[in-house]
């Protein structure tokens, strides 16, 4: 009988006695705040306070959130174009991304970024981009600096199935595992590029086993099961950490809406394919797996569900009431400054 495949398990009710009952609720009430956040997003989009694209993260949760609990306020991570949840495990506060995402200049870079270009090197965001795959090989560059200088420190990449086949991928993990340089690559392999099923654009049936071609681990987990992200995580942080080089994460997961706020996603899948996967939804998962453990009452998800809400809520005014950058912030950051400003 052919042994099941890692990201086929599904995690335990005995798997839960090695986490602290503390640590679990706060890894719920995090996914929660995530899809809260995203949710919120979509209806500040949609009345037209944000200018420019959004992309939501809206069935990722567990990716984000297992991936980020391991690690430390001085480990990095590098995001992309679908990155909110990713600040936000990260430590940066909603009201922040909120106010970057309506070009506030209380915004995580002061309203000039917008959606998908946040940075926060104190918070260990240090850099997101909207070139798919171009975080790669930065990646990589940001964990060569952690080797030579001996910190210790780790790098995490994140990036979708479509950044898969392109060069900087294949570059960047290649220079990465010659290297041994401490960092992981995590794929979100949410099922499509936009619109492009992973299967009609990858000849093999994993992206998680490319790993092998440069001699790192490739491991394919459930990316709908938080623990069992977690725990594949913490492996490959503590690998690479310890010096032992990258680990190459392939995150199976799916993306509930379309590419971006302004696509339904139905264009190109069936509703039947969403319903399917909406039934493998992360935070209800979670919350009944808490819930049979004794770890979490109904009562205490409903409170933290109405506290979360509050926290967004919350974001959304703050976005509101701040001031949008002043004119001359578009030409401060457009140029370098000569030695001796004082600008």
């Amino acid at each position: 009988m052919k042994k099941p495949q890692r990201w086929e398990k599904a995690t335990t009710q005995t798997e839960l006695g090695r986490y602290d009952p503390k640590v679990l609720v706060g890894i719920y009430r995090k996914m929660v705040l995530l899809r809260r956040f995203e949710e919120k997003m979509l209806e500040v989009y949609r009345a037209g306070l944000i200018p420019g694209l959004a992309h939501p993260y809206i069935g990722q949760e567990a990716v984000a959130v297992g991936i980020c609990d391991n690690l430390n306020n001085d480990d990095f991570i590098v995001s992309n174009h679908r990155g909110h949840g990713h600040c936000i495990a990260k430590g940066i506060e909603p009201k922040e991304i909120m106010a970057e995402l309506m070009g506030k200049k209380t915004g995580i870079v002061g309203g000039i970024g917008g959606s998908m270009h946040a940075a926060d090197l104190s918070r260990g965001v240090v850099f997101s981009t909207a070139i798919v795959g171009g975080g790669i090989p930065i990646a990589t560059g940001v964990a060569l600096r952690f080797k030579v200088a001996q910190t210790k420190q780790v790098c995490v990449c994140f990036f979708g199935d479509g950044a898969a086949n392109i060069g900087a991928f294949h570059e960047g993990i290649n220079l990465a595992a010659v290297w041994k340089v401490p960092v992981v690559f995590v794929c979100e392999n949410n099922q499509y590029a936009i619109s492009m099923p992973q299967p009609k654009a990858t000849g093999s049936g994993s992206i998680a086993e490319r790993g092998a071609a440069y001699g790192i681990p490739g491991i394919a987990v459930d990316g709908m099961d938080v623990l069992q992200v977690k725990q594949t995580a913490a492996e490959a942080i503590e690998r690479a950490r310890k010096g032992g080089g990258p680990t190459l994460l392939e995150c199976r997961t799916y993306r509930y809406l379309g590419h971006g706020a302004y696509d339904t996603g139905l264009s190109y899948r069936t509703k039947d394919e969403v319903t399917e996967w909406m039934k493998k939804d992360p935070i209800a998962r979670f919350r009944s797996l808490l819930e049979r453990g004794a770890i979490l009452k109904p009562q205490d998800a409903e409170s933290i569900d109405k506290e979360v809400a509050g926290v967004v809520d919350q974001a959304v005014e703050f976005a509101k009431a701040s001031p949008f950058p002043p004119v001359e912030d578009l030409q401060r950051y457009t140029f370098a400054q000569e030695s001796g400003d004082t600008e």
